[in-house]
């Protein structure tokens, strides 16, 4: 078999496989190959393998070591990243091979997928219980909660002077405030109404509610595939989801003691909402041929390292003042529509990602 012809036998595997010389230049790739790297087997030939991908540096020492020394190697957890500079991590099997130009066989497998099923299965039992505990603390407080009000009220009737009766509505109005909270945190146990949702209606929703909220300073751009089929879905608890994530980003870029996020950088605040589709996605073990990939991007100051991972717990906010609630819900909504949300943070770039099944769920699966 020669190197030129190696593709053609490869293209059912579901593995990328090149072939290098010992030069590091392609001589040949496979149809995943393709996928993955994401240029052409005929763009690729002939083409050196750190010219195609961003960041191989760790990568690259190896095969140069062991086109030297004529030996292969295997590595669980390599990173590189594609043109466009998306990060992968990637296991790597390298084979010696004796073919006319070629003397390394590489095979390159996507792990990512395995790290966000472990991610999604530890985010998942997380979320159920933090649920269950929200609502036994918020049923816990209710009840002394109303307590607490209707004394207050009984006792501002016994009240003859203006400003004892100030304490007392102090008291009555932040009994309310808190019983606000507690109906935000027991709203999320409605079960969601399905339906076909057209999901630039949602996101045209959430950019004109922010741009109200916040009128000065931020911009929030489009980016949209607007070929995408419709969202089975429930309007309402999708349009809180995206809001959530998108108001976040907006207090995140004017700064949570009113310093602006963009004056202390030097760039202008602004807000991206991208919509693409993706296809063969794994979600929650369940495999879709189609599904929303929304993204909300911020060049903000980033969430804090300290909170990264804990970002969609109750309670836990990067903001002074946050009741640290919004992501919570943002997730719970999500899950109900049996799909993902994810977070990648660093300064000047911030993606919330949503990843929703485009089909309707049979019956039964319905949550």
């Amino acid at each position: 078999m020669s190197a030129r012809h190696f593709g053609d036998g490869m293209d059912l595997l579901a593995t990328a496989v090149l072939l290098i010389d010992q030069d590091l230049r392609v001589q040949d790739a496979n149809a995943a190959a393709e996928s993955l790297i994401g240029s052409s087997r005929r763009s690729m030939v002939g083409v050196g393998l750190p010219l195609l991908l961003a960041d191989m540096s760790a990568l690259e020492g190896q095969l140069r070591t062991a086109i030297a020394a004529q030996r292969g190697f295997w590595d669980n957890d390599v990173e590189i990243a594609r043109p466009h500079g998306e990060a992968l991590h990637v296991s790597c099997l390298a084979t010696p091979v004796e073919l006319p130009g070629a003397v390394l066989l590489i095979e390159l497998r996507q792990i990512e997928q395995q790290l966000r099923i472990e991610r999604e299965t530890l985010q998942l039992t997380q979320s159920q219980a933090n649920r269950e505990l929200i609502r036994n603390l918020a049923h816990e407080i209710k009840n002394p909660l109303g307590g607490l009000r209707g004394s207050a009220q009984l006792l501002e009737h016994e009240l003859d002077r203006a400003e004892l009766r100030e304490y007392t509505q102090v008291i009555i109005k932040e009994a309310d405030r808190l019983q606000v909270l507690l109906e935000r945190l027991l709203t999320p146990n409605r079960r969601p109404k399905f339906d076909g949702v057209n999901i630039h209606e949602v996101v045209e929703r959430v950019r004109s509610l922010v741009l109200a909220e916040f009128p000065q300073g931020i911009r929030v751009e489009r980016d949209y595939d607007t070929s995408l089929p419709d969202v089975f879905g429930d309007r309402e608890q999708l349009i809180q989801a995206v809001l959530n994530v998108t108001r976040n980003a907006a207090q995140a870029l004017l700064g949570s003691v009113g310093t602006r996020w963009s004056e202390a950088s030097g760039a202008p605040g602004c807000i991206v909402l991208r919509t693409r589709i993706a296809h063969n996605v794994t979600i929650a073990r369940e495999r879709h041929k189609l599904a929303l990939d929304l993204q909300v991007i911020d060049n903000g100051p980033g969430v804090p390292d300290g909170i990264l991972d804990r970002i969609f717990y109750p309670l836990v906010s990067g903001r002074e003042g946050g009741t640290g609630l919004g992501l919570t819900l943002a997730q719970t909504y999500v899950q109900h529509h049996r799909g993902l949300i994810e977070c990648k943070s660093h300064p000047g770039r911030t993606v919330f990602r949503f990843l929703l099944p485009i089909s309707a769920p049979r019956m039964h699966e319905q949550p």
